[in-house]
């Protein structure tokens, strides 16, 4: 059984904030991948959610007779150039840093530093649920060999971009055109001239040993970047619109459908469970803490088994879990939440 529960959340601090934009684009979170395999297993998962940070406790168990090396892997998923250009961000202020989200893991109590991999994909989009203007990019081929080839930086820094774009000679523009990347408009000027369909990728991963029969114990942390913007709910949500759908993907009830129209601000905070999947059978045992921080925010996502555990955490426990679906979670405050730096 699903339901939907009120809990409070803690946002960004408010600042002055002069956009009109309705939203702002930010960065989605996947779990740690590893190839299919059928030796290690994940014996537990101890999963930190706030809208700040998001921080994971693993132990892993090589459960044959041999070593297991290979390549651990943390995606983030695609952040669409296009929706950087046409919105606020809420990337960090530096969003070209090597390590965008100061991501930093620990193996059995000792720091490492993982390879960090830029890429550039095509993007392909849909409405972005609550916002009828935005997207919800989706990666695809990867186009990063092309780019370099032109001379287009894997920037994340939409003017720096265009800068580069208005440099180049028109038979480079055309072969970006040609490929379906870029759309460009000639009797515009400047910031509206270009389209991008592409996001840029940043992968981190180390090489793993998991020793014949032992346990590894492995850490990772970092900022937490969520995309989100002005919100306007109505009660009891219309049919055919935008609600009905975040209605759904949020479990969102009736005394919570109430009480939303009372917020001026939402975020989204999406988690991908599944790669859990990748290593042998089920999580041993799972925990998902969330942080509730200001009773003012409404916090609303599908779960069972929720228990409260003090004034600002609630808990979910499970035990030999298989995650049938990814995590969705909805943070609304009362108030206008601007965006770090701004």
């Amino acid at each position: 059984m699903k339901t939907a529960f009120l809990l409070c959340a803690a946002l960004f601090a408010a600042v002055a904030h002069t956009h009109a934009n309705d939203g702002f684009g930010g960065i989605g979170a996947n779990g740690l991948e590893f190839a299919q395999n059928d030796r290690v297993a994940m014996k537990s998962e101890d999963l930190f959610i706030s809208p700040k940070k998001i921080a994971v406790s693993y132990v892993f168990e090589n459960t044959s007779d041999e070593d297991v090396t290979g390549e651990v892997i943390f995606p983030l998923p695609p952040i669409a150039l296009q929706e950087l250009k046409d919105r606020d961000s809420n990337l960090p202020k530096d969003p070209d840093r090597e390590n965008l989200v100061n991501f930093t893991v620990e193996v059995d109590g000792q720091s490492i530093t993982p390879d960090i991999e830029r890429r550039a994909v095509l993007v392909s989009f849909s409405a972005r649920i609550g916002d009828p203007g935005g997207g919800e990019e989706v990666g695809g081929e990867d186009i990063t060999a092309l780019l370099k080839e032109v001379g287009v930086p894997l920037t994340l820094e939409p003017d720096r971009l265009i800068a580069a774009l208005d440099a180049l000679p028109p038979a480079k523009i055309q072969k970006l055109v040609s490929a379906k990347l870029l759309d460009v408009d000639n009797d515009l000027q400047g910031y509206d001239r270009y389209s991008f369909n592409w996001g840029i990728s940043i992968r981190y991963h180390w090489n793993q040993t998991f020793p014949a029969g032992a346990q590894v114990s492995i850490r990772h942390e970092y900022e937490n970047h969520p995309p989100g913007g002005v919100w306007m709910w109505q009660h009891p949500v219309p049919d055919g619109e935008w609600q009905q759908e975040i209605a759904r993907r949020y479990c969102i009830d009736d005394e919570t459908s109430k009480a939303l129209t009372r917020c001026q601000a939402a975020y989204q905070i999406d988690y991908i469970l599944r790669t859990a999947n990748t290593w042998k059978g089920p999580i041993g045992k799972f925990k998902l803490t969330i942080d509730k921080g200001d009773p003012r925010n409404i916090l609303s996502l599908c779960a069972d088994g929720v228990e409260k555990i003090g004034p600002t955490t609630f808990v979910i426990e499970k035990t030999d879990y298989t995650p049938p679906e990814d995590l969705s979670i909805l943070i609304a405050t009362p108030g206008y939440i601007a965006i770090p730096g701004y």
